[in-house]
């Protein structure tokens, strides 16, 4: 089911978007009908266990799809525009990078080892702006100002560097075309937590000053809510729940969101957190009913039917017991 619309029009609109992938062992439905609304200047958090997801919902958005797409569906619109109509190269030369980027796990990996930083983070705007190199140049130390680097690491290389520095290079190659949305895959899940807390702030600060929206892909909770406006859960392909941030860390509806968030250990906290009992479906052999409801200690008959998507004072919960009264 799609988002109600919001108050004012949003940045990103996203309306059953579904993502499969062929292989040996049948299709896997990482995407699955997922739709959700991005607000300018928002930050929305896509929680959620490992395999779940939510790096295939960020490629989905940027088109980076690798072979083996079986099924690749659903609607798009970006700052009013619909993108699953462009082609490629369309998309290619007038989205990816130039108005929706992203920063990659593992920043080591994103990195070409033998070619300075500069000349890396200057390579978008060389490719897709036609800036002469000096102009580029200039709009990397700029940058670099903004995620916090001296300007010395601009002739460095990326071994040169330590994890937290080579995270804000990454950082600044998504933002030097000035994009008004980057997506931000799992970005301080290699570092000490001193540095998460560091580059948390450099977001912060960035999105303030800025203007412009994050959708950060974390398991972290803990790290998430320093950051997020809104926070979507995914569980086996699908958002169970879209909330406000401060809904959701303090009184969370769905029953894996509640879990989810009594596992999370807490100063001063009285009792040992809870553990979440069982393991997440395969998302080549996924249940025909709810798909949380063999893990989920709330359940009764109408699980075994898939749950719609209900919309609740500013939240989205696929639930039945938020079913309204007599709801078929």
């Amino acid at each position: 089911m799609s988002i109600a619309p919001a108050a004012t029009s949003p940045l990103l609109q996203v309306n059953d978007l579904s993502l499969h992938y062929q292989t040996r062992q049948g299709e896997a439905r990482a995407v699955d009908g997922v739709s959700f609304a991005l607000q300018p200047n928002e930050a929305m958090v896509v929680l959620g266990e490992s395999g779940c997801g939510k790096s295939s919902l960020a490629r989905a958005l940027l088109r980076l799809l690798p072979r083996n797409v079986a099924h690749y569906s659903g609607a798009v619109h970006f700052e009013g525009r619909d993108l699953m109509p462009l082609g490629e190269e369309d998309f290619r030369a007038t989205v990816r990078w130039q108005r929706m980027s992203m920063v990659m796990q593992a920043a080591m990996n994103a990195l070409n080892p033998v070619v300075r930083v500069r000349e890396q983070v200057a390579e978008p705007l060389r490719i897709h702006s036609q800036w002469s190199r000096e102009k580029a140049l200039a709009r990397v130390r700029e940058t670099f100002g903004l995620v916090g680097l001296a300007p010395d690491v601009l002739d460095r290389y990326p071994f040169e560097l330590s994890g937290g520095m080579r995270q804000r290079v990454v950082l600044a190659m998504a933002l030097v075309t000035a994009p008004p949305l980057v997506i931000l895959d799992e970005p301080t899940s290699a570092l000490d937590v001193l540095t998460q807390a560091a580059i948390i702030n450099v977001l912060k600060r960035i999105k303030r000053e800025q203007d412009i929206s994050f959708i950060l892909i974390t398991h972290d909770v803990a790290t998430s809510s320093e950051i997020a406006d809104r926070v979507a859960l995914m569980y086996a392909g699908q958002i169970v729940e879209c909330s406000p941030a401060r809904d959701f860390f303090h009184a969370p509806r769905h029953p894996y969101a509640q879990l989810l968030m009594a596992s999370v250990p807490r100063l001063r906290q009285p009792e040992a957190p809870g553990a979440i009992p069982g393991t997440p479906p395969s998302l080549l052999a996924l249940p025909s009913g709810c798909r949380f409801a063999d893990r989920c200690p709330q359940r009764f008959a109408r699980c075994d039917q898939p749950p719609p998507t209900f919309h609740l004072d500013g939240s989205t919960v696929r639930c039945w017991r938020f079913a309204p009264e007599g709801a078929p």
